[in-house]
């Protein structure tokens, strides 16, 4: 059974700084195509990072561009989701996604954890 888990989520301020992390079990994310999305309420969900195979280029929105940075580690089955520069807008629930890269669609979801900025 696949089980990705997000972690590091919390209140901060506007300016500061969160390091998220998505771990997962039962599945390998070494060579997935893994995303970082967000949810806010009353909005549709959005993606902020995606980070597609082993040594390709990450991709981020706008939204996310010079702000957030996507790694990953693969001794610890890790996926890393790096927020600086943080603004309220930014406050969501951030869940990770993964998929094996000929997948049409994300097959594996995280249940999210809370990012909250305040002004």
């Amino acid at each position: 059974q696949v089980h990705l888990q997000e972690s590091g989520g919390g209140s901060v301020q506007a300016g500061g700084s969160l390091k998220l992390s998505c771990g997962a079990s039962g599945y390998s994310l070494s060579r997935a195509c893994v995303a970082w999305f967000r949810q806010i309420p009353g909005k549709d969900r959005e993606e902020v990072a995606r980070i597609y195979t082993p040594d390709g280029a990450p991709f981020y929105p706008s939204l996310a561009k010079g702000r957030f940075i996507i790694s990953r580690d693969r001794s610890t089955n890790t996926v890393f989701l790096q927020m600086n520069k943080l603004k309220p807008d930014d406050t969501a629930v951030y869940l990770c996604a993964a998929r094996d890269c000929d997948s049409p669609s994300y097959m594996f979801w995280g249940q999210g954890t809370q990012v909250t900025v305040s002004s």
